[in-house]
């Protein structure tokens, strides 16, 4: 995990994510596991660079919310965040409820979030989303004018680890 979250910050910096004018754009994220998003997340907060969330951010996606300094994110009227509890395959591949998944990402969302999630039936296996309007006094809109970015500057984003495969390597693969 550790050699996957150091891929991923090196091709950031290959990308020239080293500024705070720097903007990553969520289109349509669907998730994944919560490691891969924890450390993601965390090379973007630390580069500086700004958050425009522009469609679905669902799942481990949503960890944005808390861990991206909420000066350098925004939603445009397109955002759509879906929440729901975090899970995992049991022995037989079927996807079972994660307690501590769960709490992990109650645990980094911030207290806005987790109201807004409480009063939509909290985390289940069923997804809930906030968009829209609900979004207000959660995340700045982005045509605010204190909130505004250069988009010249902008590029899009995948929370995959990045991850070099040889040609001749094709049986190695998972």
């Amino acid at each position: 995990m550790r050699i996957r979250g150091l891929l991923l910050y090196a091709a950031l910096l290959a990308c020239g994510v080293t500024s705070a004018s720097a903007t990553m754009r969520i289109a349509e994220d669907r998730g994944g596991q919560i490691g891969q998003y924890l450390q993601s997340f965390a090379a973007v907060r630390e580069s500086g660079e700004r958050v425009v969330v522009d469609g679905n951010c669902l799942s481990a996606c949503t960890l944005v919310l808390g861990l991206i300094a909420r000066e350098n994110i925004c939603a445009t009227p397109r955002a759509r965040f879906g929440f729901h509890a975090a899970w995992m395959p049991d022995t037989n591949g079927r996807p079972v409820t994660s307690p501590m998944g769960t709490q992990a990402l109650w645990n980094i969302y911030p207290v806005s979030v987790r109201h807004w999630i409480d009063r939509h039936g909290g985390l289940s296996r069923k997804m809930i989303f906030l968009q829209g309007r609900s979004l207000n006094g959660i995340v700045a809109s982005c045509d605010r004018p204190t909130q505004r970015v250069h988009l010249r500057s902008e590029r899009r984003y995948s929370a995959r680890p990045v991850r070099d495969i040889p040609a001749n390597a094709a049986s190695d693969r998972r």
